[in-house]
């Protein structure tokens, strides 16, 4: 077998142990996996980006899905909807109070991985981080990422892909291991 089937394999497996701390947290609360990456993508995203659309391409499932795993959220008094001053007809979602607490809880459902990312070697985890970056950035070249906020997509990003990175934004050089994979600073 292919060194590249192997790692394809690992990966695979490590996905399906994410759906499933997902779904472990889900049914503690009686929510849906995707309504809990929602929950969390509006805690640590901007405002502005927290809308069906924008979370539709993010998740890579239809508004529809979205739509509906919003309104449950919204029910349940753990999501409010800010509506456009402009148009009534769109709005970007907060957290609401009730809605903060509950992702206090629901951060912690990746812990089993992190916990053991933790005992890996430093030079180790660097390693794997820079193969992840780069591959996160060739799947967005070829269309197959929609959404991604990379630092090399990003308009404060120069250098080259291999070695030396540096943001504008900062004015400063970057290590490998201070590249993100979800800025919140990014600009196209």
């Amino acid at each position: 077998m292919k060194i590249e089937a192997k790692i394809l394999n690992g990966l695979e497996r490590i996905s399906e142990v994410l759906k499933s701390l997902l779904w472990e947290k889900a049914k503690v609360h009686g929510i849906s996996p995707i309504q809990i990456q929602i929950l969390l993508f509006v805690e640590h995203h901007k405002t502005e980006i927290c809308n069906v659309s924008y979370l539709a391409k993010e998740f890579n499932v239809t508004k529809a899905t979205i739509s509906d795993a919003v309104r449950v959220l919204v029910r349940k008094d753990l999501l409010d909807k800010d509506f456009s001053p402009r148009d009534n007809r769109r709005y970007n979602l907060l957290l609401s109070v009730k809605g903060k607490e509950l992702v206090k809880d629901l951060v912690s459902y990746a812990f089993p991985i992190e916990n053991e990312l933790s005992t890996l070697k430093e030079q180790d985890l660097a390693m794997f981080f820079d193969v992840i970056t780069k591959l996160i950035y060739q799947l967005n070249q070829k269309g197959i990422i929609q959404v991604q906020r990379i630092c090399y997509n990003c308009r404060f990003y120069s250098g080259d892909k291999n070695a030396k990175h540096y943001c504008t934004l900062l004015d400063q050089r970057l290590q490998t291991s201070e590249v993100r994979i979800d800025c919140h600073e990014f600009e196209a």
